[in-house]
């Protein structure tokens, strides 16, 4: 198990059998952003997370004995890390826990020295939060940006 250090959290793997509950989760992380751009569809965001769920690559991430979220961070093309799945529980969120998980990722891509994509709804928070970490703008469709950030 890691440590998250002084933001009071740890992560443990994540295993097949997690799926049903990471799906929950996802729905209560992401219902307010999907609501807002009249995308909220527990059916769909279901099918995503079944459809792209590597738990090998996916890390609960735990507040005490409270699963507050998960986050799936794995390879993607040489050189490249891509961060997905990364879903807080409302309970949990706005307290510095996604700061610091998101700090202790970026320390290890960049002890890697790899760059990390990742894709975040538009009208999302996400995208103000990502850009405070060095994310940069690299494209974006009408529901998606795409970020990326090179090796510190």
């Amino acid at each position: 198990m890691a440590h998250g250090g002084g933001n009071g959290f740890r992560f443990s793997p994540a295993v097949a059998s997690d799926l049903e509950r990471l799906v929950e989760l996802r729905i209560a992380a992401m219902r307010e952003s999907l609501e807002r751009i009249g995308r909220f569809d527990p059916v769909r965001a279901r099918r995503r997370m079944v459809e792209q769920f590597r738990p090998e690559h996916t890390r609960l991430i735990w507040r005490g004995q409270a699963l507050a979220g998960c986050v799936a961070f794995g390879p993607d093309a040489p050189g490249w890390l891509r961060l997905e799945h990364f879903y807080v529980h409302p309970h949990h969120q706005r307290a510095g826990l996604g700061a610091g998980v998101l700090a202790t990722l970026l320390a290890e891509s960049d002890a890697q020295a790899l760059a990390v994509r990742l894709t975040v709804i538009r009208k999302s928070a996400a995208n103000r939060f990502y850009s405070r970490f060095g994310f940069s703008e690299t494209g974006r469709d009408e529901v998606d940006i795409f970020y990326e950030r090179l090796p510190a």
